[in-house]
């Protein structure tokens, strides 16, 4: 018999100071029984650092969600789908090949990456001169250390506080705080 996915629930306070984003996110995170708190984490991060969009990129006709993630390798971690069915933002986590990411930029208007773990660097070694034709492409690098901080903070029903401020990223909850620098690699 498969096993299911562990349902977590999240409500965080964003104040994206940086865009002038201030909302109350309600979200559901599906964690494949393949994938760590660490990564699942790093999606909440990746959605958190990019909500602003649904009123940056679609002046408020859009929803920003989680992809089935791990479970449907076409679908992307992160997704910003206007209301006409127009998919503006895909976001993917962790190192994705560049076949996969070619084919986001052909159904997406944008495809950024947050790539993360101590395998991050030697995947843009490899993939970066392949991806640096995708012009709708931006790949970030989360520091290793700060998404393996990032765990601690899973708990089935999570209150989190979220804060970006000049490009930096803290997530809080009662018991801890961390702050995550995405670089830009692309």
């Amino acid at each position: 018999m498969a096993l299911k996915s562990t349902i977590f629930k999240a409500e965080v306070q964003l104040a994206d100071i940086d865009h002038g984003c201030y909302t109350n996110l309600s979200l559901t995170l599906a964690r494949h029984p393949s994938e760590t708190d660490e990564r699942m984490l790093v999606r909440l991060a990746a959605l958190a650092l990019n909500a602003h969009e649904v009123q940056d990129l679609c002046g408020g006709d859009a929803r920003i969600a989680f992809g089935a993630g791990l479970s449907s390798p076409d679908e992307p971690d992160v997704l910003l789908q206007d209301y006409t069915g127009r998919t503006r933002l895909w976001i993917e986590v962790g190192q994705p090949d560049e076949k996969a990411l070619s084919k986001a930029c052909s159904k997406a208007d944008a495809v950024r990456v947050y790539a993360y773990g101590p395998a991050a660097e030697l995947w843009w070694r490899a993939a970066g001169g392949k991806l640096a034709r995708l012009d709708r492409l931006g790949v970030w690098r989360i520091p290793a250390d700060q998404a393996q901080a990032l765990a601690p903070l899973a708990e089935r029903g999570m209150q989190l506080q979220a804060t970006v401020q000049e490009g930096q990223l803290t997530l809080s909850s009662s018991t801890a705080s961390v702050t995550l620098e995405p670089a830009r690699w692309k």
